[in-house]
């Protein structure tokens, strides 16, 4: 009688756990007048990737739609085979339910992604970004205009590799980007890189300089349906 008991405790676990993995979001509005339900959290870290903060994502600031994080992973898995040699970081998303997601205009529905922005150092090796209370974590760095900080210069093969995996991941899911926002100035180095044609024809780049600049990290808008 206890064998079954257990047998049928670990079943409903199963069956919950399940049901859990299994939750779709639903987006509403836009990403800039919008809410989200059922949204999830991105992971801390995977074999390629690591959050910006274990902080900002407990404090609930690492929230996308479902459709979001399965592209955003899958991406992330095409790099490891692709890149192996490179790392990459994510950044701000969204609150569980979205609304309102200070300080930015938008990322209010589940479907904007912030990315830091990858970078090389001198010896040619790929590194994190320093993201930390002191700058910020991140958003208050300030790349010269070669796209510079200290030792390390913004890996222009790693993000366009990055951006490519992930319109792939999204068309592969019947989604799309709808755009990138990263500085105008530095856009070149871009499409400088064995993806430059790929990303003239399939990506739509901010064409103007936004309120914020934009160097550090690149804002990245996915296109999922909304009711």
């Amino acid at each position: 009688m206890g064998n079954k008991l257990v047998s049928l405790g670990c079943l409903m676990f199963a069956l919950g756990a399940s049901n859990v993995a299994a939750v779709e979001s639903t987006c509403y509005g836009t990403t800039s007048n919008g809410r989200l339900e059922n949204g999830v959290n991105l992971p801390s870290s995977g074999d390629n990737f690591v959050t910006y903060s274990h902080v900002a994502r407990m404090a609930g600031r690492t929230y996308v739609h479902s459709e979001v994080k399965a592209i955003v992973l899958d991406a992330y898995k095409a790099l490891a085979v692709s890149h192996p040699d490179k790392v990459f970081k994510y950044a701000e998303t969204g609150y569980e339910e979205g609304g309102r997601f200070r300080p930015h205009k938008t990322h209010r529905n589940g479907l904007s992604v912030d990315f830091m922005t990858p970078m090389i150092n001198s010896d040619g090796e790929s590194e994190h970004l320093p993201t930390h209370p002191f700058n910020k974590f991140g958003y208050n760095v300030e790349l010269d205009a070669n796209g510079r900080l200290d030792d390390l210069h913004i890996d222009y093969d790693a993000m366009a590799a990055h951006i490519v995996a992930l319109h792939k991941a999204s068309t592969a899911r019947g989604h799309d980007l709808w755009r990138v926002i990263f500085d105008p100035k530095l856009q070149a180095g871009l499409f400088e890189t064995e993806y430059g044609s790929y990303l003239k024809r399939h990506i739509q780049f901010s064409k103007k300089r936004s309120w914020v600049r934009h160097d550090e990290h690149y804002h990245i808008d996915f296109s999922v349906p909304c009711q």
